[in-house]
């Protein structure tokens, strides 16, 4: 899977960056919302407007290391504020996990462990009240992830955004593809959320979502050494300080170890681009829905999703969007 490219991009009249702007002007706001609109007429008008539940199936293929795990899903989505993934994995002796929102509480199985963190000498041990203070910062930030996943998805379902994480578009310009030009909104949002939706400019769909993030892991070679013949995507191996050597003394063996944490942690504060794309639409009761998602990091493909049914405005039971308590 690693380095499949579905879509290469280069902007017109926009930066691939996110440097520090000024305010969208109201011309770049209104073009967006015609982008949008364009992009909801194409999906499905009022037929995507009347819709108010979504159960999709189907399998995804991730990539762990040098090899692929393999997951079966079901997502569940009740508009607006609802949203559950459940994830099987057959190649696993393990338990089925999930995990979503219910407005602003956290849909999660097995629910969140918020365990006490290692006694240090000499320290009090924390209070029923710092712990649930952990408590409700742990599950907010789950709460938080989840709905950017959503909503990341809803906007190759259904090119909206919802009050579970509100989103403003401005357009940036346009990028050319192989499969033709594509008009690029600047998306923004809470805590400084900025990604970049590219919506096909003959077609109108959606085709890809980018957004800055730090790499998935970090890995420092000794002065000398040859970089890991394989490494996961968004991993980011960089040369570091010549190792001390066999009679160095501890101080010399400790600054190493320092010098190597700075440019660990330097080097973490270095984003990369995350990439979504939404290929293969199909007719879904007069709807346009993705059958195939990808997940990149750069140009390696971390994961691939395809769907195999989506059920459109059927019931869902009320107790799969049940709070952790």
């Amino acid at each position: 899977m690693k380095g499949v490219l579905i879509l290469g991009m280069v902007l017109l009249g926009a930066q691939s960056a996110t440097p520090p702007a000024p305010p969208p002007s109201q011309a770049a706001l209104d073009r967006a919302a015609q982008v949008l609109a364009a992009a909801r007429a194409a999906l499905g008008g009022d037929k995507l407007a009347a819709l108010k539940t979504v159960v999709a199936t189907g399998r995804t293929r991730r990539v762990r290391g040098n090899n692929i795990q393999p997951i079966e899903f079901e997502i569940s989505i009740e508009l607006p504020d609802k949203y559950l993934r459940k994830d099987e994995f057959p190649a696993e002796e393990s338990d089925p996990t999930s995990t979503g929102f219910n407005g602003a509480d956290l849909v999660q199985n097995p629910p969140p462990v918020i365990a006490a963190p290692p006694a240090r000498a000499g320290a009090p041990a924390p209070t029923p009240a710092e712990l649930a203070a952990q408590r409700k910062t742990r599950i907010a930030a789950a709460v938080s992830a989840a709905r950017q996943d959503f909503a990341r998805l809803a906007l190759g379902l259904f090119a909206n955004t919802y009050n579970v994480l509100p989103l403003t578009f401005a357009f940036a310009g346009q990028a050319e593809a192989p499969q033709g030009k594509a008009d690029v909104l600047d998306v923004k949002g809470e805590a400084n959320l900025a990604w970049r939706l590219f919506v096909n400019t003959d077609a109108h769909l959606p085709i890809m979502l980018s957004w800055q993030g730090p790499p998935t892991s970090v890995i420092v070679t000794a002065s000398g050494q040859p970089p890991p013949a394989t490494v996961g995507a968004g991993t980011v191996v960089v040369a570091g300080p010549a190792a001390p050597g066999a009679g160095a003394s501890q101080a010399e063996k400790d600054q190493y170890a320092k010098d190597v944490q700075a440019l660990r942690q330097k080097t973490q504060q270095t984003p990369v681009e995350y990439r979504l794309y939404f290929a293969d639409y199909r007719d879904v009761e007069g709807l346009q829905l993705p059958f195939r998602l990808r997940r990149a990091i750069g140009a390696d493909t971390t994961e691939e999703t395809t769907f195999d049914r989506f059920r459109l405005n059927t019931k869902i039971d009320p107790k799969k969007f049940e709070p952790v308590k």
